[in-house]
């Protein structure tokens, strides 16, 4: 934590230390505390980060500032909402490492500046692209298969803004009965484990489909698709593509298909449904846990760079609990 060796506890840590319960609150920023690799992160930042501030003051420790940005991320607020929630929570304040004796919140501002760093210079992807690296050099991830899925995420379509206009990178699209405005976010999972390797975002109107070639990896021999992904195979970037057109499509078949099915073939689509269903836990994360239901900002390329960060904080979620369920050793 910033500053933590050099900090004397206060009273306000002995009291909040003698407490009898700990909030599920302080429980999650404690754990992923331990399990964020804070010194590749900040070392991914460093080279885009000013060395001076206005006026030639200090800028904000880099580590504070991507503690500050992540828990923006994790408990969905705005700018101003965080700095807020960090002087009235002693947990989040805990996590980032201040002593209000010495320092203050960096403001509301700093914060904007710090998320745009991260925006223009694709560090969401250069977080999970590590993460990824990190997860095979420990033998956490299984080579040789993915599951591929999309999900809808809402995006306002009120004209009540600035611009009087709905965002013009959002589309509308029918489900089922339903008409949804917003976007589309594709995830490429790790067949055997489940986490997320690959993210990419589209209007909601674009199909499922479209993205299915950008979310294999190159060594990738099976990929898992829903009914939605029918004729995978016969795509033009599938074929052309030496790698992606000797890729074992495993898709689903439609349930008008699936009823007048012998038995047998019953069973192996069930199997393969118990692969394909490893893609929605990190959905399920990101929308429950980290209440992301909803495009945060407009455009497409603001809400990727976040998703890339939700998804590696799902992933990581994902590693700790199972570390835990486990009782292994793990990091």
């Amino acid at each position: 934590m910033p500053g933590s060796d050099a900090q004397q506890p206060s009273f306000a840590d002995v009291e909040y230390g003698n407490r009898r319960r700990r909030t599920r609150r302080d429980q999650f920023l404690a754990m992923m505390t331990e399990v964020i690799p804070w010194d590749e992160w900040t070392g991914l930042i460093v080279p885009f980060y000013p060395t001076t501030g206005r006026r030639g003051r200090q800028p904000v420790p880099v580590e504070t500032m991507l503690r500050m940005y992540l828990l923006q991320v994790w408990f969905s607020l705005s700018d101003e909402g965080t700095e807020d929630a960090i002087y009235d929570s002693y947990a989040f304040r805990t996590f980032l490492g201040l002593d209000f004796t010495p320092a203050q919140v960096p403001d509301a501002t700093t914060l904007l500046h710090f998320r745009h760093l991260i925006e223009q210079h694709d560090l969401g992807k250069a977080f999970l692209d590590a993460q990824t690296r990190f997860f095979e050099a420990n033998g956490w991830i299984m080579r040789g298969g993915s599951v591929i899925d999309a999900t809808i995420i809402a995006a306002p379509s009120s004209t009540k803004n600035a611009a009087g206009a709905r965002d013009p990178e959002m589309h509308q699209t029918q489900k089922g009965n339903q008409w949804h405005f917003g976007m589309k976010a594709h995830t490429g999972v790790d067949a055997g484990t489940g986490y997320v390797h690959t993210v990419t975002v589209t209007a909601a109107n674009a199909g499922d489909i479209t993205e299915a070639a950008k979310l294999m990896r190159p060594d990738d021999e099976v990929g898992y698709a829903d009914a939605g992904y029918q004729g995978v195979q016969k795509r033009p970037e599938i074929i052309g593509d030496q790698q992606l057109a000797k890729i074992e499509w495993r898709v689903a078949a439609r349930k008008s298909k699936l009823k007048l099915m012998p038995v047998h073939d019953q069973q192996v689509e069930s199997r393969k449904a118990s692969v394909r269903a490893k893609v929605e836990h990190p959905y399920l994360i990101v929308k429950r846990d980290f209440k992301f239901t909803k495009a945060r900002y407009r455009g497409l390329a603001k809400n990727h760079n976040l998703l890339q960060v939700l998804f590696t904080s799902a992933n990581l979620l994902m590693r700790t609990r199972a570390v835990q369920i486990a009782g292994v050793p793990g990091r």
